[in-house]
């Protein structure tokens, strides 16, 4: 294993950089997207369920046959494994997101409602800040998952870390299997233990 490691390390390198930059864009336009859904439900609170209820029913569907759908709209490659990841992130964030709100003690949204914020103010000045536990939550939910589903990407050929595990398939060698299985558990440990980290911090803040 070690062999094949000094042999081919520019290509896991650079596997490695690709499954790294799918998951970080993945990430971005999620947040994006998230960020304007959460407006749009604060001011319309009528169409949160409708929302939630279309990404729960996008993130049902299977990652492969999902890819299947989006092909002949965006072709192969790292743009549609990147909108696919985007739409099952929304269903993750979203609930962690407005859980978060929930959690909230009613009388302190009701006084700041009585001190005449606006539903864009309660939102900036009082639901984000006491739910940022709750959104790092999701934001290390969502990573974590985005760098288990680029695997399959690589089907598709959107590189990544998933094509080791591909070419070991095709071609039985349990060595590419075995390092494209250690690389990706290995970003999923660091992401879920960066993030959690950053989740230990705010909760101690919002503590103090």
């Amino acid at each position: 294993m070690i062999d094949y490691l000094l042999k081919n390390n520019q290509k896991i390198i650079r596997w490695t950089t690709q499954h790294i930059e799918i998951v970080f864009v993945t990430l971005v336009l999620s947040l994006i997207i998230t960020s304007i859904i959460i407006v749009i439900t604060s001011l319309l609170p009528k169409f949160k369920p409708v929302i939630k209820g279309i990404f729960s029913m996008v993130y049902a569907i299977p990652s492969l046959a999902f890819f299947a759908l989006m092909i002949p709209l965006t072709g192969l490659g790292k743009t549609t494994t990147i909108l696919v990841l985007t739409m099952y992130n929304q269903t993750i964030l979203l609930n962690n997101i407005i859980n978060g709100f929930d959690t909230i003690e009613p009388p302190i949204v009701e006084a700041a409602r009585g001190m005449g914020m606006s539903k864009l103010q309660l939102l900036a000045k009082i639901l984000i800040p006491l739910s940022m536990s709750s959104i790092f939550t999701g934001i290390r939910l969502a990573v974590v998952s985005s760098v288990g589903i680029t695997v399959i990407g690589a089907s598709i050929n959107a590189g990544g870390l998933g094509t080791l595990l591909f070419e070991g398939l095709r071609t039985q060698n349990t060595v590419k299997l075995l390092w494209g299985t250690i690389l990706t558990s290995l970003l999923v440990i660091f992401f879920n233990w960066l993030f959690k980290r950053v989740e230990i911090m705010l909760k101690k803040q919002q503590i103090s």
